[in-house]
């Protein structure tokens, strides 16, 4: 798998439509083994590469690193918990397993609340959808859940601690999450079970458009 030919956005559009179930590397493969890059193009390549292998390793990564930082005040674990979950609700697989999940739990005390959350029939023309059908959670768009929790989440930072301290913590973050993926030496697991069984899974859809 040549990852220079990936593109940021393929990347992006990657990280969002796969299984967000994936298990986390074990801690021993996920700092096993590191070097510099050679040239641009490795560099490129190996950060792509890295980023798409250990999605999940990062969040939690990510997630930690800012609850860290707050240990002392919970209103912060709140609110980095918000944040995970507007960036957990940004990927297809999550948002429709959530979507399910809140549905079944509906359904189960009142059936017709549960009918209300079914979101809208997507127009069909010649037996086929005129266009990809959009993720709805609980019958509405989920641009709107990620609207409310990201909301939630910020005014949560403000008034549980200073947003200079939120900014350097999520700048660690994403800081460590670089220098891991630039500097962690893709192996060859990485590169077959990335490309064989992930990445082209990802893209299936894609070839039958």
């Amino acid at each position: 798998m040549d990852w220079g030919n990936v593109t940021t956005e393929d990347l992006v559009d990657a990280l969002r439509e796969v299984d967000w179930s994936t298990p986390p590397r074990p801690v021993s493969e996920f700092f096993s083994r590191f070097t510099v890059p050679r040239s641009y193009s490795k560099w490129n390549s190996r950060l792509k590469c890295n980023l798409y292998y250990y999605r999940t390793n990062y969040f939690i990564m990510i997630m930690f690193i800012l609850g860290l930082g707050f240990l002392r005040k919970p209103l912060a674990i709140v609110a980095a918990i918000l944040t995970g979950l507007t960036i957990a609700f940004l990927n297809d697989s999550f948002a429709v397993a959530f979507n399910e999940k809140v549905t079944r739990t509906v359904r189960q005390f009142s059936p017709h609340l549960a009918a209300k959350l079914r979101p809208p029939m997507a127009p069909v023309i010649r037996g086929r959808p005129t266009a990809k059908r959009a993720i709805h959670i609980c019958g509405r768009p989920r641009w709107v859940f990620v609207l409310i929790f990201s909301a939630a989440s910020c005014i949560l930072w403000l008034t549980s601690c200073n947003l200079l301290t939120v900014l350097w913590a999520i700048l660690i973050g994403l800081l460590v999450t670089l220098l891991h993926a630039s500097f962690r030496t893709p192996n060859l697991k990485a590169r077959l079970n990335t490309f064989r069984e992930e990445f082209r899974a990802v893209w299936r859809n894609y070839s039958e458009l």
